[in-house]
């Protein structure tokens, strides 16, 4: 499993790619309009982005008519979710659970001027 996910990470290592994808959590779009919403980069390079999430499974696209329309597949991203952060849920649950009976609120030292030692 960990070499199947090696694609995504590195397709979600880009910054443009993520933005790419930020598109197509809002819904489908075709490729003239991720292109279109990318006026810095050329045609073909937003194209080679997108084939890259495609390889890595984070983009489904399929022909409609003469246009392609691409759509996000999250379930990757879920895959890296439950191998990487869900394991640590519980640690930090724990975690903030433990100081916040160490430290109840209203309970603690109010910040304030220090004294010196000796000094009345």
């Amino acid at each position: 499993m960990p070499g199947d996910l090696d694609a995504v990470w590195k397709a979600l290592s880009d910054t443009t790619r993520r933005a790419i994808l930020d598109l197509l959590r809002e819904g489908p779009r075709s490729t003239t309009g991720i292109v279109d919403a990318f006026p810095q980069m050329t045609r073909f390079g937003v194209m080679k982005h997108i084939d890259v999430l495609r390889d890595a499974g984070l983009v489904h696209t399929r022909e409609e008519g003469r246009q392609r329309v691409n759509s996000l597949n999250a379930v990757p991203i879920r895959q890296i979710y439950e191998r990487w952060v869900s394991h640590y849920e519980g640690f930090w649950a724990h975690t903030l659970l433990r100081l916040q009976e160490d430290f109840p609120a209203g309970r603690g030292r109010k910040p304030g001027p220090r004294k010196k030692p000796g000094k009345k």
